[in-house]
């Protein structure tokens, strides 16, 4: 017997529900996802906006407030009004003076970013802030060796919490992924800072005795105010994404759900103490410090007295000499920039990039060391400058990505570029006066630490790799047992 018309138009219409039931729900998760998307643009909009352009701002004039330093080392020196003179200080004592910053910086750095979570980061920001812009400031009032490393020892204190809090407060906001490219706008926008502070320099020597100040005072004064200024405005950083009142609930909701669970929290009175026990036991804790310290002396080291290493090429005055600095920086600027945008379109992977501007660093050194025309020096020390102020930032997210926890990461973040701070201990003595104006012990000091920086980068990109193997097939058996 045949089915009646109605019983199969019945079963038609009984078999075609979950067909056109499929096609509903796809249409829904895919107008879903439209609306994700375009709140999470809006949101992170929002917070790019502080957390990248607002900190950026503060970068500029925070390592303007630590390199004008060696601005001043050859302002005026014609008129007899140079800071070495009036302060009477030594060779070594104007190396001491430069790195005594680093000390104070790296003896406070890796406590001072839990400071966000004791006092929030609008308010710990505030502080550092302007504790820095008036320490800056003070620099101005120094009159001998011991005052100048008093105020030296602040700025560096009160700096050391800055840069690695930055890197923190974005841990509590932004996936991996997305860290990258941020970082290397921060960072890079932060390498123009030198740039500015010798452009700078070269309009304030023309101040030279005005009020009966030195040209160097002025700019110890000048450069160190914005800091003060830029405070006040840090009290409206939005702190964390449970607590933000720039944004409505549904965005708290929305921005603290899309976040992985090792991802720091803003959590009041969470303390995972746990997760400092996995750091400390953690071999990429040792191999990325090493690498930070081999690339802050063999890299960044030339930084600390670039001034000097520019005006002992010979071919400049010292008021020019302030102008040829801006090279350098510039093109460390655009270079960073390149490298950030190629890694966020994953057209070339953080490590091989890191070691690809090792080995452009070490033939830019072996360069410097032959090379005997002052043009081509100079050319290559404008390459070398660049590639190592891109290093930092290219590893950092690989470097946050392999830190979980909230103590941890903050104890990470901050240890980690502590390490960095070697460079202004090491930097001031490696290239001292007394190598110059050839440098030649500079640059085989710095070709060594090159050398073990690539060592301990490729040992880091191994045990990295191993355990993210380690983790794929956890969570491949993991699914497997659910199924």
């Amino acid at each position: 017997m045949t089915p009646s018309v109605s019983k199969v138009d019945a079963i038609v219409k009984d078999t075609s529900v979950p067909d056109g039931g499929c096609h509903v729900e796809a249409a829904a998760d895919q107008e879903l996802r439209a609306v994700d998307y375009e709140l999470e643009k809006k949101v992170i909009k929002k917070i790019d906006f502080w957390l990248v352009g607002f900190y950026s701002l503060v970068y500029v004039f925070r390592v303007i407030d630590s390199s004008n330093y060696t601005n001043a080392a050859i302002i005026n020196l014609e008129n007899g009004t140079g800071i070495k003179k009036q302060l009477n200080l030594s060779p070594s004592q104007w190396a001491w003076t430069l790195s005594i910053f680093s000390y104070s910086y790296m003896i406070f750095e890796p406590s001072n970013t839990l400071m966000m979570k004791v006092l929030s980061p609008s308010k710990w920001m505030f502080i550092l802030i302007l504790a820095w812009g008036i320490s800056a400031c003070s620099s101005s009032t120094a009159r001998d060796f011991k005052g100048m490393m008093c105020v030296r020892f602040a700025i560096g204190l009160a700096e050391a919490g800055f840069f690695p809090a930055v890197l923190y407060h974005m841990a509590f906001w932004y996936k991996p992924k997305e860290m990258p490219q941020r970082i290397a706008i921060f960072y890079s926008i932060g390498q123009l800072s030198p740039a500015v502070s010798g452009l700078l320099a070269y309009s304030i020597s023309f101040m030279d005795g005005r009020g009966g100040l030195a040209g160097w005072r002025w700019l110890f004064l000048i450069e160190g105010l914005p800091a003060i200024l830029l405070s006040f405005v840090a009290l409206w950083l939005p702190d964390y994404p449970e607590t933000a009142r720039m944004l409505t609930e549904k965005e708290r909701d929305f921005l603290r759900d899309r976040l992985s669970e090792t991802a720091p929290t803003g959590k009041k009175g969470h303390w995972d103490f746990d997760s400092l026990k996995k750091l400390v036991r953690d071999p990429t804790f040792y191999t990325f410090s090493l690498y930070w310290i081999c690339h802050g002396i063999g890299g960044f080291g030339i930084g600390t007295a670039l001034p000097t290493v520019v005006y002992q090429l010979g071919f400049t005055t010292t008021a020019n000499s302030q102008l040829m600095n801006i090279p350098p920086y510039i093109t460390s600027f655009l270079f960073l920039n390149t490298v950030g945008h190629f890694l966020h379109k994953k057209v070339i992977r953080p490590w091989t990039t890191a070691v690809a501007i090792a080995l452009a660093i070490i033939v830019c050194y072996i360069i410097l060391y032959t090379a005997h025309n002052a043009v081509v020096r100079y050319i290559f020390l404008i390459i070398a400058v660049a590639c190592a102020g891109s290093a930092y930032p290219v590893i950092w997210p690989e470097r946050i990505r392999a830190l979980e926890g909230t103590v941890a990461s903050g104890l990470g973040i901050g240890w980690t570029n502590a390490m960095a701070q070697f460079n202004g201990i090491a930097g001031p003595h490696i290239y001292s006066t007394v190598f110059g104006p050839t440098y030649h012990v500079s640059y085989g000091i710095c070709l060594g630490f090159l050398c073990v920086d690539i060592a301990v980068l490729l040992t880091s990109w191994l045990l990295v790799w191993r355990r993210d193997r380690e983790r794929e097939g956890g969570q491949t058996l993991a699914s497997e047992g659910t199924v």
